[in-house]
């Protein structure tokens, strides 16, 4: 797993696990919180059947004080989707939740909740003592 925060926001900007791949080879990032890895085909081929880009992309991103859900290409006004909070299950306060449609994006807020803001601050407090790598060494050899 590796984590990228900003520095000086101390805000998690991308949190992504390694799958392993076929037969032991070289596996992908699965994105967990932040934007996907872009794929790069390395031999320059073409798939025979790729998704449109224009399909509907989630992601989920951590601001400072909010949890976010962007639904990237829907080109719709926001009055066409509906948001709903399952108050049954007690997960989220329907007070802190709030939606916003800008640049074909569906964006779905959550205030985080005080508890979390401290165990992040708690867990910003032990990143410090962590020395970040600033060169990652590369496997290439120089001639």
């Amino acid at each position: 797993m590796v984590e990228e925060y900003n520095v000086d926001t101390q805000v998690l900007l991308r949190r992504a696990w390694k799958v392993k791949g076929n037969l032991g080879g070289e596996g992908k990032w699965l994105v967990e919180v932040g934007d996907p890895i872009p794929e790069v085909n390395p031999n320059n081929e073409i798939a025979d059947i790729i998704e449109s880009k224009d399909q509907p992309v989630v992601t989920r991103r951590n601001t400072r004080v909010n949890l976010e859900w962007r639904i990237r290409n829907l080109p719709f006004p926001i009055e066409t989707y509906s948001i709903k909070v399952n108050n049954d299950s007690k997960c989220i306060t329907q007070a802190n939740i709030q939606a916003s449609h800008n640049f074909n994006t569906l964006i779905i807020t959550y205030k985080k909740p005080q508890q979390l803001l401290d165990m992040e601050k708690e867990w910003f407090e032990e990143l410090k003592k962590v020395k970040p790598i600033k060169d990652i060494p590369s496997d290439c050899k120089t001639q």
